[in-house]
């Protein structure tokens, strides 16, 4: 063995093809000096529910770990023939990366409206040389490479140098890399999770706009309102209106339902209509907030908790339980309807849904619209579809 011509052979490959491959099945019982794992610890356990992790785990994992489970399925030593009931992979977190244009050959940059059909070449810019109007700032640009010192620029009429964009893969080659710590200690922790939750769904690629955070920032500052004003803690023991016990039971049913199918996305918008619906309802009651604070505390933990002990909870939010859906208060007692005259809609009025055909027919002629609509006629028909229209025929 010289390490030129003859090499030694690489023995130590378990940790990469073994070690990995099994060890959902050790961590039901790690502390087994007999056996791997005990067959009262997998009756238990069983297999793993969710299995989370990129594609490139199907060859740089996955199957290896089928591999070896189900070859230990074939021998009798584990029950289930797959170690992972279901698997997501997420999506890719893009970058939107900014191009400055330089004339091939030469030392010289050209601002887009200015390329005009010229050949160039297009070089990366780090991201944090661009503001949200695509202007390039030409001083950091010429500082941060010594080849780009003595560059010349092209700019445009009003002398802004604009780049182009493209969105790609996160990577620092390709200078596009937004630092998390830094979007944390401007907006928050909480708006980072939100904003990448309100991205698109969890499977999807999704790129990265900087400018986009300002709107979830926004929300959770109105969120926020709900609770304080400018004076302190606005939060009442007053009884709650029926339309807030009906935004908040249908904000708790769609969260539930979304976190079954990952659809975190979609729980975000909710949260967003809720919060907005209640500011509407100008709506301070704690039997409200405070189950509100606890649905959205798995999103935004941090603001949750500080809105829980703030409103002289001691503990954690984490440890309170989930709050039941009631579907009492989203069964709907009204209806309102559109009232038509031979077709056309003229007027909207609201209705219980529990009244008869007749209640309502002779309630919508002793309506004095109806009457100003009928100028003295007497209708020759009055539609009605419970629960959906009204149409006189006249």
């Amino acid at each position: 063995i010289d390490n030129v011509n003859v090499f030694p052979l690489e023995l130590n490959t378990m940790p990469g093809w073994a070690g990995s491959s099994w060890y959902w099945l050790r961590y039901m019982d790690p502390q087994n000096n007999d056996e791997f794992v005990s067959k009262e610890a997998e009756d238990y356990w069983q297999n793993v529910d969710l299995y989370i992790g990129g594609s490139e785990h199907a060859t740089g994992h996955l199957l290896y770990s089928r591999f070896w489970n189900k070859f230990m399925f074939d021998r009798g030593l584990v029950q289930n023939d797959e170690p992972f009931k279901k698997l997501i992979n997420q999506g890719m977190i893009l970058g939107t990366s900014a191009f400055a244009h330089r004339l091939e050959g030469t030392n010289t940059f050209v601002s887009k409206g200015k390329i005009d059909g010229r050949k160039t070449q297009a070089i990366h810019a780090d991201v944090y040389f661009v503001n949200a109007s695509e202007e390039l700032d030409i001083d950091a640009f010429k500082k941060w490479r010594p080849d780009f010192a003595d560059a010349e620029f092209i700019t445009e009429d009003n002398g802004k140098f604009i780049v182009t964009r493209e969105v790609e893969k996160m990577s620092k080659s390709k200078y596009n890399v937004v630092n998390p710590d830094d979007i944390c200690n401007e907006y928050g922790a909480d708006t980072l999770r939100l904003y990448e939750m309100f991205l698109g769904p969890l499977e999807q690629s999704k790129p990265w706009n900087t400018a986009g955070i300002t709107g979830v920032f926004g929300f959770l500052k109105k969120l926020w309102r709900l609770y304080f004003d400018d004076h302190g803690l606005v939060v009442t023991s007053n009884p709650a209106s029926k339309d807030s016990l009906k935004t908040l039971h249908k904000t708790i049913k769609k969260v539930q339902d979304d976190v079954e199918n990952f659809s975190f996305n979609t729980s975000v918008s909710q949260f967003m209509i809720c919060v907005n619906e209640l500011t509407a309802q100008n709506c301070h009651e704690r039997s409200i907030l405070e189950p509100l604070a606890i649905t959205i505390s798995p999103y935004a933990p941090h603001i949750a908790e500080e809105l829980w002990h703030r409103l002289g909870h001691e503990g954690s939010i984490s440890q309170v339980s989930f709050p039941k859906f009631n579907p009492e208060h989203l069964v709907e007692s009204s209806k309102e309807y559109p009232v038509s005259f031979n077709g056309k809609t003229k007027f909207f009025i609201e209705l219980p849904l529990d009244l008869s055909k007749e209640q309502i027919e002779e309630t919508i002629l002793k309506d004095e619209r109806t009457t100003k609509q009928m100028e003295g006629k007497t209708p020759t028909k009055v539609i009605i579809v419970p629960g959906k229209i009204i149409n006189i025929v006249m």
